[in-house]
């Protein structure tokens, strides 16, 4: 099964996730060229949009991504791709892109019962 890539400009969003927590390391752009060089060598390649070239994670810096499941969402156009992460995944250093909170309060929500499970 191949991911429609026509649908968005012939790239699809890909959310890279740590494959033992779960935590979401980062979000990055997909083409076909990105994608078949992921199913031939299970590490992460990614289209650059700023540089338009194809860009394989942690060339450079050595925060290699290597890929252990990959799923295509309902719609075919959505990438779930699950890694072992070597150091850190953003380029500020961090270890998730993902480290800016917004709604800090809403860790103050709590559900009683299963009405919303």
């Amino acid at each position: 099964m191949r991911p429609d890539f026509k649908k968005m400009h012939n790239m699809i969003p890909a959310i890279v996730q740590d494959v033992h927590t779960k935590q979401v390391l980062m979000l990055a752009y997909v083409n076909e060229e990105a994608y078949d060089m992921m199913l031939k060598t299970h590490e992460t390649y990614f289209y650059s949009r700023s540089r338009q070239e194809l860009w394989h994670k942690g060339e450079t810096s050595g925060h290699l991504q290597y890929i252990k499941t990959m799923y295509l969402d309902c719609d075919e156009d959505t990438l779930l791709i699950e890694v072992e992460q070597v150091g850190a995944a953003c380029h500020t250093g961090s270890y998730s892109c993902f480290f800016n909170e917004v709604l800090p309060e809403v860790k103050k929500i709590t559900f009683v019962g299963d009405e919303h499970a």
